[in-house]
Formats: C-alpha cells, structure tokens, sequence
C-alpha cells in the first residue's frame, strides 16, 4: 500500500498542523534547549521543525524520501537543513544529534529495525528517539476518521506496526528506559475540506463509494449539529541511548 506522497504534498501543506501536545512532550521528554541538536525523520512539510525551532530555538535537521514534500518543508523551515533521506540510512556523522524524532512516519519505513540502529548510531549518548505513532486502539477510535470513514480501520491496522513490535526493535538497538506515553487534543471543526482534500492518506486506500459515504456523514453531522466532534490522539514512544 505505497503511496505517492509528491502528489500530496499540496495537501499536506494546507491542512496538516502540529498536535500541540505532541510539541509539548517533543520539548519536555527531549529536554530541548537553544543548543540541542534534533532529526526530524520523514520531515514531512515541516511543521514539527519550525515549531521547535521557533519555541526553543534548537537546530534543526530533517529528512525526507518525497522531493515535493522537502520543498515544501525548505520553503516553510527556512533555517532548518533540510535534505533527502529515508529512516534506514541517515547521512550523518556517530553521535552527533540529541533527539531523532519521526511524528506519525513508522508506519511507512519499510526496515524498522534498521531505522532503530541507525537513530541510535546518530544519537549522543544519553540523547533520545521519540516516535509518535498510532496504537491499535487509537485508530479504532480516530474521530472523524474512524467514525465517518469505519473502512479505514483495517486498511491503517495493515499499516502501523504493533507497539510490541516497535520496543522490541528499540531494544534491539540498545536503547534504554523504554516507555510510552499517550497525548490528546479535543475540539470540533466545522470544515471538512481537508477530508474532501483527502489530506489523510488512509483516504486514498478505501474505495469512492466509501469515501463518498464518510463525506456524507460529515455533511449531515454539519448539517444537523452545526460542527463535527474531532479528537486526536498519539501514542509517543521514547527510548535514550545509553
């Protein structure tokens, strides 16, 4: 299930936003200051690069495999550097960063274990992973994902690793104190073009007459409620290396 994410890098850039509470724990798990250095893995358009930058003034690198997704993130990160890379194989020197992050990217790296050793062999010791991603039970319950497009649910389970599997792998790699924590934000929305937008790729891999129907339930939400209950949720995952 590959996607073309240079297709949907205008997308991205519209409607993606940080999740507030995944910046929270980004700086404070972290313990991010003015002199840390951070990765961002599969940067995306830069969102989490230039909200770190501009909260705690930390220098900030990314990767990223999609070259219209890079430029979206050279054109929105100005300061970050910003390069093409993929998780399994980081062109930097040994301990050279103090947090490799990747925010809701595991799911498409295709050799897991590798990104994990490789993050290792990038970190200072003592520095951190972190990645944010999606368990079992938050993407049964996504609002409104799950709940207006209920075919996503199968298709984002085939996706996402099994938290297990994931500390297994850090383990794997050397790293320590592994723990994870969940964050979550709550409100409503009362626009769903980045639904129309399809700005979510798991909306790519149902068929139409699914994705029709899920927008259908949104209109009518709208309609009768005037908004449209939005909760999301992360599972953040952290390990430092020893």
């Amino acid at each position: 299930m590959s996607m073309d994410y240079d297709s949907l890098a205008a997308e991205y850039a519209q409607h993606r936003r940080i999740h507030p509470g995944v910046l929270k724990r980004l700086i404070e798990g972290g313990q991010l200051t003015f002199a840390s250095r951070i990765l961002d893995v599969g940067c995306g358009t830069g969102n989490y690069l230039v909200a770190l930058e501009q909260t705690v003034g930390c220098e900030g690198w990314g990767i990223e495999p999609s070259a219209e997704m890079m430029t979206k993130a050279k054109a929105n990160a100005a300061s970050a550097r910003i390069k093409e890379g993929r998780a399994e194989c980081m062109d930097f020197p040994d301990g050279f960063f103090d947090l490799v992050l990747s925010v809701d990217v595991i799911h498409h790296v295709e050799d897991r274990p590798t990104h994990f050793q490789e993050a290792a062999r990038v970190l200072k010791r003592g520095g951190f992973v972190c990645t944010t991603t999606d368990s079992e039970e938050i993407i049964r319950h996504r609002e409104p994902l799950s709940t207006h497009f209920p075919e996503t649910i199968e298709v984002e389970l085939q996706r996402y690793p099994r938290i297990l599997d994931l500390r297994e792998m850090m383990t794997m790699a050397g790293f320590t104190g592994i723990r994870e924590e969940v964050v979550e934000f709550r409100s409503t929305i009362t626009d769903i073009q980045s639904y129309r937008d399809k700005a979510f790729s798991s909306l790519h891999l149902i068929d139409l007459e699914a994705f029709e129907r899920g927008i259908q339930r949104l209109e009518t939400d709208l309609r009768e409620r005037g908004s449209v209950a939005w909760w999301s949720r992360y599972l953040i995952l952290w390990g430092r290396k020893p």
